[in-house]
Formats: structure tokens, sequence, C-alpha cells
């Protein structure tokens, strides 16, 4: 931009003091905001824009929520909260009709085993698990924004439900209860699971309420991989005596994965033959299958139905050889036809359940946002967070009535479906439809289906959630830190409980950042030879550093935990108090700064925000400094980080302002219009230096220094 118009450069070192220009070379006039809408913009409409008072905008806001309520404006409304009403218009009938179909019947084929096995998990009637495979998946396909999104049981959230609801309602200590005794305890249950649901859907929608779809951000994918990785050797372990053919009481809470261990291995002389037998025979087919289908994806029309290819071969076998009656093998028994009566959960127990429900909420959501946001990424179109919470707030809400345990995106079918060729929400109707049918037609089919293949079903289902831990070595080479956090939640997933896991896991994300943070140094910055960009000194000994300047970048915010290392670092590079002592790393040659410092400028682009402290260590800096006969000057003072946009429009001209650190000074003529309205004193604009893409250049667009201390 050398050649703009009315471009001149400012004196040379000869014919000025180095205070005013430090750097001796020549600098190009800055162009202001203003002058640069009159060469290159519109400048007559963009000022008028940037000057709008802040009521006139909250008026016209109010204004188009107003109209909101007309009628386009809830046509509009309803176009946001209906998607089929925005893609069924445009749906591609011959050629995406047939893909959806086929994926809709063969995930709802899929659907049919593993909500029963997921509702074994969930410590319910197999049969509640086909009523969480239909409303939810219904519900969803009407308000959710994933085209090749599978909703339904979870393994992960099913687990978790099964947990709370052994410990809100656990079964009698003799365990020898009557058929009366036996439908109490599971009508009891089944009301627990549906509260928790109730729960975790209201939980949603209030998130939804307040627009909170940006809180999925906090669970990284580090901690939602871990979680569902430790998860599965929870649900592995679990099925251990279903497959044994041991009648253990589930263990609930801390250790409870060792618990179970150690109570297998001490029954294990009382494992059932025939139930041993019948699930190395289905875990012998259902393993294979899946690799069939993981390896020959492209070249399969349609994945192979392994699941209910096994329940039909088990269900006739125990039908022919009556292994019920000769070997005691737990079958499933009858499925009720139809749906159940709708009816409230308990509210009373919700205050209990809260304390599941809210962990609940977050992993329904953080997995389905995921796997909705990774296929969206790959077949280039969007979702919406916000949206997204509704769509599974309403699904759980809902369902609850209908006594449904909590659901959500599923990892196993939603691959599936997208394998099988689906392209829409369109392909959930046709997945209904199948589940629909073995409520009211065919559930009498599986009466003789032993209850060891769905336990083989779900261990088989948890083969993506295992594999997940290839991904360790790669994410060592990439970042160490997201290593630390997998493995730390990991660890306390497996060793402690999901809860709690999730929770160790949010927080240690959490605290990496903020150590992250507390590791930044300054940067000290020089100028690289035969150019005009600054570049930090530890980059290059091709750098030149003006005699008594000092440019440093501090790239973290200023809060309460970094002020300390803020201080100490500036306190290095300038030589000030014991900074000298206990030395932090530097980015400058030892001899950098052996000559006095007299003016430093520190670049606040980095300064995302800074709290009270924050401000106060500049405060004592800026008065450091001036003891020291040091200039102090700030760039790049956003309103965000050190209040340049607060302005006392009473202070005494020539005082610096205590709350924003700005100078306000007789005779400052150069204004920065749309900024923050304060003005900068004009002759400290020749060190004026910009920062882009992290390279330093002479100043093209107005970026003011403020000082510290008064210009006079």
């Amino acid at each position: 931009m050398s050649g703009l118009p009315g471009a001149r450069t400012c004196p040379g070192l000869g014919e000025a003091s180095d205070l005013k220009f430090p750097l001796g070379a020549k600098f190009r006039e800055p162009l202001t905001e203003a002058r640069f809408q009159q060469l290159f913009g519109d400048a007559e409409q963009e000022p008028e824009l940037l000057a709008e008072p802040r009521l006139s905008r909250l008026c016209r806001r109010w204004r188009r929520r107003a109209r909101a309520g007309s009628g386009p404006g809830a046509w509009r409304l309803l176009l946001a909260r209906l998607p089929p009403l925005r893609w069924l218009p445009h749906y591609r009938w011959r050629a995406w009709l047939l893909g959806d179909a086929v994926a809709g019947v063969t995930v709802g084929i899929v659907h049919v085993p593993q909500g029963m096995a997921f509702a074994l998990l969930t410590s319910v009637p197999p049969v509640f698990g086909l009523y969480t495979s239909f409303f939810p998946v219904l519900i969803y396909t009407l308000l959710g924004t994933g085209r090749h999104v599978s909703t339904g049981t979870f393994a992960v959230l099913s687990l978790m439900t099964g947990s709370a609801v052994e410990r809100l309602v656990p079964e009698p200590l003799g365990g020898n209860l009557s058929g009366i005794e036996r439908e109490q305890l599971d009508a009891q249950r089944v009301g627990a699971a549906a509260a928790l649901a109730f729960g975790s859907g209201a939980l949603m929608l209030g998130m939804f309420a307040l627009q909170l779809g940006v809180l999925s951000t906090f669970l990284s994918e580090p901690v939602v991989k871990a979680l569902t990785s430790g998860a599965a050797l929870h649900v592995l372990v679990s099925q251990l005596p279903s497959l044994l053919g041991l009648p253990l009481p589930r263990q609930i809470g801390c250790f409870a994965l060792f618990k179970t261990l150690a109570a297998v291995l001490t029954a294990l002389p009382r494992s059932s033959l025939a139930e041993l037998t019948i699930s190395a025979l289905s875990l012998a087919l259902l393993v294979p299958v899946k690799e069939l289908n993981v390896r020959f994806r492209d070249k399969l029309p349609t994945p192979i139905p392994g699941e209910i290819i096994m329940v039909l071969l088990a269900s006739v076998l125990c039908f022919t050889s009556s292994l019920d009656t000769r070997y005691n093998v737990q079958i499933v028994g009858l499925l009720p036809g139809g749906f159940p009566q709708p009816h409230l959960p308990n509210l009373a127990a919700l205050p209990r359940l809260l304390a599941d429900s809210l962990p609940m909420a977050l992993v329904t959501f953080a997995v389905s946002a995921s796997l909705a946001s990774i296929y969206a990424d790959k077949y280039s179109y969007t979702i919406d967070s916000n949206q997204e919470l509704l769509a599974h707030g309403v699904s759980n809400f809902l369902s609850s009535v209908f006594s449904c345990f909590p659901n959500s995106a599923t990892l196993a079918t939603t691959s599936l479906l997208v394998d099988a060729g689906g392209n829409t929400q369109l392909a959930g109707l046709f997945s209904c439809i199948v589940v629909l049918s073995v409520l009211l037609w065919l559930g009498p089919f599986f009466y003789y289906l032993p209850k060891a293949v769905l336990a083989c079903i779900n261990i088989s289902s948890m083969r993506q959630m295992f594999f997940q831990m290839q991904e360790l070595p790669q994410l060592w080479r990439i970042s160490r830190m997201d290593f630390a956090v997998w493995i730390v939640t990991w660890v306390a997933v497996v060793i402690l409980s999901v809860d709690l896991g999730l929770a160790i896991g949010v927080v240690f994300s959490m605290m990496t950042v903020v150590c992250r943070t507390q590791r930044v140094q300054c940067l000290a910055l020089g100028l690289a030879e035969g150019t005009e960009l600054y570049r930090p000194l530890r980059e290059s000994h091709k750098l030149l550093k003006v005699p008594g300047l000092c440019i440093l970048s501090y790239p973290s915010p200023l809060y309460f935990g970094t002020r300390g290392q803020f201080r100490r670092s500036l306190e290095w590079h300038l030589g000030l108090g014991e900074g000298r002592k206990g030395a932090p790393k530097t980015d400058s040659p030892p001899d950098a700064v052996a000559e006095p410092v007299r003016v430093v400028v520190l670049d606040c682009s980095g300064i995302a925000f800074a709290d009270a402290a924050g401000a106060r260590e500049v405060l004592q800096l800026a008065s450091r400094c001036r003891d020291a006969g040091i200039h102090l000057l700030l760039a790049q003072c956003n309103g965000e980080s050190l209040g340049a946009g607060d302005i006392d429009p009473g202070r005494t001209p020539g005082q610096s302002d205590p709350r924003t650190a700005v100078c306000q000074c007789p005779g400052c003529s150069c204004s920065c219009p749309g900024e923050t309205g304060a003005y900068w004193s004009k002759d400290l604009h020749s060190v004026g230096l910009t920062q882009s893409s992290g390279v330093w250049r002479a100043p093209a667009i107005c970026v003011c220094w403020s000082p510290l201390t008064s210009c006079n």
C-alpha cells in the first residue's frame, strides 16, 4: 500500500527527538478509518451507521421481535422450528427415496434387538426399549436438523440410567420375588427411568430457551471419546453375568466395575453351561459379521443384519429345544402388544433425580451434536445447535410420557444409516414403521429369545467405542495435553463411574486451558533486516533491535490467574525490581536488554479480556515505568480488554484517566472515528505498528497507541 493517495513520510532520526521517532526510519502517514472509507469505501453511509445511538439499535431489535408475531414472522418461526418444512419441498424423490427406505428399514431391524438389549442394560423390561426406539425417532424426524443422525437407545445413556434406577429402586435382598412383586418392582423402575428422561428433557429445553447450544464446546472431543470408550468397558463387564447365566445383583457407584469382576470370578463355578454356549455361538456369529460389514461396506448393497439373524436363529433354537424349561435359560417372554397408556412420570421424585439428569442431558447433547456436526461437514450442510437442543429436549420430554427412558443419537445406528444410503431424516419414518410392526404384530415371535443373546448384542455394539483407543498414538503426536485429557477422563470413568468421570474430565479439560494461559510469555519483537516486518526475536538472529525501544506482545487474557506471570515477564524484559531473579525463559538474546529501555510498546491485541486484578496490574506497571523514566505505550487496546472505550468526558485535560489509563491531552487532534471516540497523542503515531496474521508491518490503517502518562 505504498502508493496510497496522500501518503508521506515522517521525519527521520536527525529531524526529531529519539522519543518521538525512536525507530529512526521512514513511516507512512497513518490512515484513519474515515480516510480509508473516503478512499476505498462508502464514506457517507458507514460513519452514520457507526454513530447510530445504542437506543435506536435496541428499538430496531424490539421492532423486529414484534414483527415476528405477525403472519410472515410466525411463518419464519415455524420454518425455523420445523425443519421438514424447509427440506421436504426440495426433496429429490427419485434420487433419495429408495436410499432412505432401505436405510430406514435396515436401521429399524437393528433397533429391535438393540432396543431390547439396552432396556436390560437400563434395568427395565425389554419392551420399553422398543418404545424408546419408536417415539424419540419419530419426534427427531420432525424437529432435528441432522440429516444423517439416527436416534434411539444409546449404551452410555442406558448404563447411566440403569445405575441411577438401581440406586433409586434397589432389588430386595432376598431376590426371590413372586410374579406380582416382580411386576411391581419393574413398574417402579420404569417410572424412575421415565422420570430421568423427563428431567433431562426439561433441562435441555431450558438450555434451548437460554440459547445455550454453545455449551457443547465445553465437552471437548477427547473428553467425549474417552467417556464413551470407558463406558463401553463398563457395559462389557456389566453383561458378564448375563453371558455366563449368573443371577448376580448389579453393582452401582464407585468401583462398580471391579466389584462386578470380583463377584463374577467368585460365582464362576455356578455358571450355566447352556447360556455360556449360547453366548459363545452368538459372539462367534456377530463379531465376524460386524467385520465383514466394515471391510466390504463399499461393495455390499446393504449391511448384513447380523443382529436380527442371530435373534431369529436363537429364538428358533430355544423353542425347538425347550432350553427355557430343560436348562433354565432366561428368555425375554411375552412382549405386550400396542403402546402403554400415556401418563406423566412421578414429578415428586424429580428433585432427587436432578443430579443424575444433568449429566445425562450433557452427554445426550454432546454426543448428538458431535455426530450431527461430523456428518454435516462430510456432506456439506449445516446444523443448528440450538435446534438440536430443542429436538432432543422435546424427544426426551414427550417420550417420557410413554414410559421411555433417556435417549440420544447413537454411534452404531448413525454409521449404519449412512452406510446403507440414507440421505435425509425421512429414513427415520421407515425405521419407525419397522419398530411399529414389531409392537403391533411381531412381538410374540420374540417370546423365546434368550437374554444372553441380547447381552451379546450389547457387547458387539460397543465395537466402535473400543476401537477409539487406536487413536491414542496419533493424539500423542498431535497434542500431549489432549492425550492427558483423554487418559485422565478414561481412567476416572473406569475406576469411579460414568457420572464422576464426566465431571472430572470436564474440570481437567478446563484446567488445562487455564494452565496454558499461565505459561504464556511476553514476546519481544524486532525489526527484520531489510523489511518492515516485526517478528519475535527468538525466531532469527537477523532481527534489528532499536536501542532504547522494547516492543512486547502478550498473547493471553489478563486476569487474576495470569497477572503474576504478566508482572514477572515484563519486569524481566524491562529490568524492573526483582524481575531478574528467577527469570523466566526468554525469547530474546541475553544482551537484548543490556541498554536501558526508554520506550516500551505493549501490544494488547492478544489480551481478549482483563478483569479488575489485571487492570490494576497494568496501572501499577505504568506507575513503576514512570518512576523508572520509561515511557509505556499500549497498542490495540479494545474496549473489552483494558477499558479503552470507557472514557470519562469530565476528566481534566492533561491527566490520565485512572479507570481506563488513556491520556486526554490538550491539543490532541487525532481521533479514531468508529472505534472508541478517544483522543490520542498525535506525535506518537510515528511509532505505530499493526499486526496482521502474526506479522508486524508499518501502519496502513490507523491503530493508535495510548500513553499511560500525560503527553505533557
